[in-house]
């Protein structure tokens, strides 16, 4: 495996999950019980949106960039929560105003969120990022940090103990099998933890992408979808964040956000949210 999030940090891809995230994680932690959070593709935990990696593909310029400069006036509290959040872990370098330089991963979305008593594992497999990893968290005891398979942990962790949790599956999409592993997974996971909180982000952007949508429609996901115009770069401009099993008003808070978002975003960028019928059967697997 040879994907390295960095040159891919803050774009919109990250605007969409990261708005998501942290509105889960909001939602979820408003409950007085404890919360399992597995993230199963952690990453390197930050990105240095001034290194040499994010200043090759300046994908952040039309992500997180433009969007710390929309306007504050009528923002919808998810992307106000994101935002601050972005901030907050910017100033943990030193920063004092000015452009952004350092942005938080999704295992520091989750960290943010955790109260005393909550339990997370953050898995990465990729040897030079699992390590930047163990760096990010060195000495943080509410974080595990894992060099290991995500799909292999989440298959043995589930159910976990808490009975209340959040599965972030988000990879990288480089193996020709991977839509099938992150299917398999899922059905394990259902299966044996059925009321957990899934959250599957994907790419769009081909057949096997668009087969993958259809299959995912069985498990009943809110499906996020936010679009860059089309273009001929071969770069991402269109993805999806599926979750199955959304606390409540979750998706309200959606409907509300991602329309702003890809107006802020701007021109031709779109946005859609997909709620599922009113009832489907979902797909069990083989221990």
């Amino acid at each position: 495996m040879n994907y390295r999030h960095g040159y891919h940090a803050g774009n919109f891809a990250d605007v969409l999950k990261h708005t998501a995230l942290g509105e889960l994680l909001r939602l979820l932690t408003a409950k007085d019980k404890k919360l399992f959070v597995l993230d199963t593709h952690a990453g390197a935990g930050g990105y240095d949106l001034g290194g040499e990696q994010a200043r090759r593909t300046a994908e952040a310029e039309t992500g997180i960039v433009r969007l710390a400069a929309a306007p504050r006036a009528g923002m919808p509290a998810p992307v106000a929560h994101y935002l601050a959040a972005v901030a907050a872990y910017d100033r943990k370098f030193g920063s004092s105003g000015g452009a952004w330089r350092h942005y938080p991963g999704s295992p520091r979305f989750v960290r943010a969120a955790l109260r005393p008593g909550d339990r997370f594992v953050a898995c990465e497999l990729h040897a030079d990022e699992a390590l930047a990893l163990k760096r990010e968290f060195a000495g943080d005891r509410a974080v595990e940090v894992r060099q290991a398979d995500g799909y292999k942990t989440l298959k043995a962790l589930l159910p976990p103990p808490e009975r209340r949790g959040l599965m972030l599956i988000d990879p990288p999409f480089e193996a020709a099998d991977e839509f099938e592993r992150v299917l398999r997974a899922l059905r394990q996971g259902v299966r044996r933890f059925a009321t957990g909180c899934y959250a599957v982000w994907y790419p769009i952007k081909d057949a096997q992408g668009e087969a993958f949508a259809r299959a995912m429609a069985a498990f009943r996901p809110l499906t996020l979808q936010l679009a860059l115009p089309a273009n001929d770069t071969g770069k991402l401009s269109a993805c999806a964040l599926a979750v199955v099993n959304p606390p409540w008003r979750f998706e309200e808070a959606m409907r509300e956000a991602l329309p702003w978002i890809a107006q802020n975003l701007g021109s031709g960028v779109t946005a859609r949210v997909h709620a599922p019928p009113a009832s489907a059967p979902v797909p069990a697997s083989p221990a």
